[in-house]
């Protein structure tokens, strides 16, 4: 399956990554651990993508997304079909809604607050390639979302952002750098076009919708 990295000759087995480079004994091994660890996770995210795109009830959900490693506060909630890139790395708060359809990726930390509204088919990314490597290395970097923010449907948020208490981002906005405190922030990329007037903030998001 994978005969290109693996070359057979009279000097004996050579091993190579993918881009053609002879790989030592260790790395090689930690290579092929790597690449068993990436089948399972594969798997696991079958099992727990199934569930959260046909089982319209949270309670079930929650229960799979929890044993696949997600940290749910009380109350909060995940909409159907939301989909995961290492769930080990999410966190989310209390009272906290994440709508139908968003991605959360948790390669490097994601940590979402309390009381956060998150719309649907919103994408986090903490992780993304360095298109000036030669190799097409990944870039990690942790995004937080502080309590009480608004993220608008269809927002990509990129890595090593942070949105501060309150903010609201608009929908179909990009957030490529962090947001402070109650700034509304829109567009592609995202800037600031004006501020939050409220200023304590002491609200609950309540109950979700039934069989969402």
């Amino acid at each position: 399956m994978y005969k290109e990295n693996i070359k057979i000759g009279k000097s004996g087995i050579k091993f190579t990554d993918k881009h053609g480079n002879e790989l030592g004994g260790g790395e090689a091994i930690k290579k092929a651990t790597n690449r068993v660890y990436n089948w399972w996770m594969d798997l696991l995210l079958f099992k727990i993508h199934f569930v959260s795109l046909h089982i319209p009830f949270w309670a079930v959900r929650k229960a799979i997304f929890k044993l696949g490693g997600v940290k749910i506060g009380t109350g909060s909630t995940i909409h159907m079909g939301c989909k995961f890139f290492d769930p080990k790395g999410v966190v989310i708060g209390k009272d906290t809604i994440v709508g139908n359809g968003a991605f959360l990726d948790g390669r490097d930390k994601l940590i979402i607050g309390n009381h956060v509204d998150i719309a649907s088919e919103v994408m986090i990314y903490n992780s993304e390639h360095d298109i000036n490597d030669a190799h097409f290395s990944p870039i990690n970097g942790s995004v937080e979302i502080d309590d009480y923010v608004f993220v608008g449907p269809r927002t990509i948020i990129l890595p090593g952002v942070k949105i501060g208490k309150g903010a609201v981002v608009a929908a179909g906005a990009v957030v490529t750098k962090s947001v402070g405190d109650r700034e509304i922030v829109a567009g592609v990329p995202a800037k600031v076009i004006g501020m939050r007037n409220l200023m304590k903030f002491n609200y609950k998001l309540g109950r979700a919708r039934l069989f969402q």
